[in-house]
């Protein structure tokens, strides 16, 4: 478990790193003039090149997307910290990608892994 939490944090800042020599950047650059963030418009490379502490935010709010969305009221803290790192990585690959592109790439490998088939 530890090791995981480690390996997680690790990749966590590689995708912050992978912005490159570009200085990291407030997520209010992305919003508009109300101060609100479009998530379904966040690219992979706009999540790399904002603070982690920011970054880190948007975590818990796409997976209660995602578990309301399958009306789900409970979760799955292992899976779902493997899916972060699975999603990091995939998004450091993929930078032009949407997250919610990459989330649903990341979701279908993870369900088809465990053989679980959707209707």
């Amino acid at each position: 478990m530890r090791k995981m939490l480690i390996l997680v944090a690790m990749s966590a800042a590689m995708l912050t790193a992978s912005a490159g020599a570009k200085a990291q950047v407030d997520l209010s650059t992305y919003a508009d003039a109300d101060g609100f963030l479009d998530i379904q418009a966040l690219t992979c490379a706009r999540l790399a090149g904002t603070w982690q502490d920011q970054a880190d935010l948007l975590s818990p709010r796409y997976r209660g997307w995602y578990n309301g969305l399958a009306k789900r009221h409970y979760m799955d803290i292992r899976k779902g910290r493997e899916a972060e790192h699975e999603l990091i990585v995939y998004c450091k690959a993929n930078p032009q990608l949407r997250i919610i592109q990459a989330i649903d790439v990341v979701f279908k490998s993870m369900r088809e892994r465990a053989g679980i088939k959707l209707q």
